[in-house]
């Protein structure tokens, strides 16, 4: 079945890759878009808001797994504090886990990260848990008054401390970028053992030996060109865990989405808004404008944008998930100024009938074409 941008349903499944670790979840992320009104108006920025609680919500009703908030400091998103409003999310639901997609460690303080964190798995009853980045975007370290050109130190520095921090027990850490620690507690303490933390990755072999490094698991943000290419990356990982004795950790993927009843009606619907976002960004980077052809790459098979009907989405999650040996994707769900409404049509189905649909194709012996 084919649409007007020339999608079709992922037919080969190949073998997996790396063995998936852990149970299959699949989660939902956004970094909270300024949206628009049916009208085209813009909602405001609280309004904006108070819909990601919502969103989260409807996720944790229809049974989705996790919900991540991202951490930016610029106009076109409005959640620059995604602690406060996980604390607001945790409040309203009661199985959903939910953290942050990413936490800017480079540009933040890693006490204040878990003294938040722990508040945030205080009021969830132990649901909380934080995804470690550096970031695609560098506004927060003028905002904090960070030097770029203190990019890699603050962060492998920033790790070591978050580490040691996370379980909650008394600190002695000297560094580089920040004052040093001795046998310092951190409150509040916390009920529910060590908080579960990722690292994020973008694509460098580096980041992907760092997290190995850390024991911790790895997250792999994929938001452009074909999934596939990140299989070397799954296996680098587990291979530097093995290297270094240390216990096999699960792999997760993020990637943006959209849900509708078909595949016409989501390559439609999601279009402009995904080509306004890739072309503000292009304006900013350097890159040309993406045209129809750029975009059917992205909804192909092969590529890294998960839109279309339920079973085209599910069918394509888990294909990918097989080649990464991933267990478990996050589907980027908002982008641009997609209405909420769009938004809330589409975390139904995801969590309705996509992830019921993934977890049939994985749970089958063989890959189903």
């Amino acid at each position: 079945m084919s649409n007007a941008f020339g999608t079709g349903r992922p037919s080969d499944v190949p073998p997996p890759a790396p063995d998936r670790i852990g149970p299959v979840q699949l989660g939902l992320d956004t970094f909270g878009d300024v949206t628009e009104r049916p009208d085209g108006s813009l909602r405001s920025d609280a309004q904006a808001i108070r819909d990601v609680v919502d969103q989260a919500v409807l996720a944790d009703q229809v049974g989705i797994d996790f919900i991540g908030v991202g951490e930016h400091h610029r106009e076109d998103f409005v959640v620059s504090a995604p602690e406060v409003v996980l604390a607001a999310i945790a409040a309203r639901t009661s199985t959903i886990r939910m953290g942050s997609a990413v936490t800017v460690l480079s540009s933040d303080d890693p006490v204040r990260v878990y003294e938040r964190f722990a508040t945030v798995d205080a009021l969830s009853n132990g649901r909380a848990e934080v995804i470690l980045g550096r970031g695609s975007f560098t506004e927060s370290f003028p905002l904090f008054g960070y030097d770029l050109s203190d990019y890699e130190v603050l962060f492998e520095e920033k790790l070591q401390l978050w580490n040691a921090l996370r379980g909650g027990d008394a600190v002695t850490w000297c560094g580089t970028k920040r004052a040093s620690l001795t046998d310092q507690d951190v409150y509040p303490k916390l009920e529910h053992g060590p908080i579960p933390t990722w690292i994020g990755v973008g694509g460098s072999p580096q980041s992907v030996i760092r997290a190995a490094s850390y024991g911790l698991p790895l997250f792999l943000a994929i938001i452009g060109g074909q999934p596939a290419q990140f299989a070397p990356f799954s296996r680098l990982y587990r291979q530097a865990l093995t290297q270094l004795e240390l216990p096999q950790q699960p792999i997760a993927m993020h990637s943006p989405g959209f849900v509708a009843e078909t595949d016409e009606e989501a390559a439609e619907r999601y279009w402009p808004y995904h080509k306004a976002v890739t072309d503000r960004l292009g304006r900013e980077r350097g890159w040309p404008p993406l045209d129809t052809a750029q975009y059917q790459a992205g909804l192909s098979a092969g590529g890294s944008l998960y839109v279309g009907s339920p079973e085209t989405v599910a069918r394509k999650i888990a294909r990918n998930m097989r080649i990464l040996g991933v267990s478990r994707f996050d589907m980027r769900y908002a982008t641009g100024r997609l209405p909420h409404e769009d938004m809330m049509r589409s975390i139904e189905l995801y969590g309705t009938r996509v992830a019921p649909r993934v977890r049939e194709l994985l749970a089958e012996p063989v890959p189903v074409p």
